[in-house]
């Protein structure tokens, strides 16, 4: 395996790999931290739109109710012939279905808010990278001829005694 300045993995000093490798993990880290970022953003936004379409809805009942109430309740008394407190009534209810359908507006952004997974997804995913990373195992070193085992057998069992170079 080569690295980027064309040294043989071989060839690469233990201060050198744990140099690169303490690189690497610092860029993983920092890519999950831009990807949270990212994905609670969009859920804060989601929730944002939610919360402004029930602010919108509580604002228009609460603004339109009297000049629409009148409005509306004196036009259809003009058209009609029919008593004027069914005319309010009328108009009391076409205004509650406006803040009825603004509310169910605000109601879809707040589910999909709620359904956002993005905590969830960077959980996940740095899960997953620690997993991969505790199954990493090092490569098999060749057994060199100057590491040598001996055998001793004493009175209370086998001895193993090993020398290294």
């Amino acid at each position: 395996m080569s690295s980027p300045d064309g040294h043989v993995g071989a060839e690469r000093s233990l201060g050198q790999l744990v140099a690169t490798a303490t690189g690497e993990m610092s860029a993983l880290v920092h890519d999950e931290i831009a990807l949270a970022k990212a994905q609670l953003r969009q859920d804060v936004k989601r929730g944002a739109i939610g919360g402004g379409a029930f602010a919108a809805a509580g604002t228009v009942l609460i603004f339109s109710l009297p000049m629409l109430s009148f409005a509306l309740a004196y036009g259809i008394r003009t058209w009609s012939d029919w008593n004027l407190a069914v005319c309010f009534l009328l108009s009391f209810a076409a205004n509650v279905l406006v803040a009825g359908a603004l509310a169910l507006i605000g109601v879809v952004f707040a589910k999909k808010a709620k359904k956002g997974k993005g905590p969830q997804k960077v959980a996940a995913s740095a899960k997953e990278t620690a997993a991969v990373l505790g199954n990493v195992k090092p490569h098999p070193r060749a057994v060199s001829p100057a590491a040598t085992v001996d055998v001793r057998v004493g009175e209370t069992g086998a001895t193993v005694a090993r020398s290294s170079s």
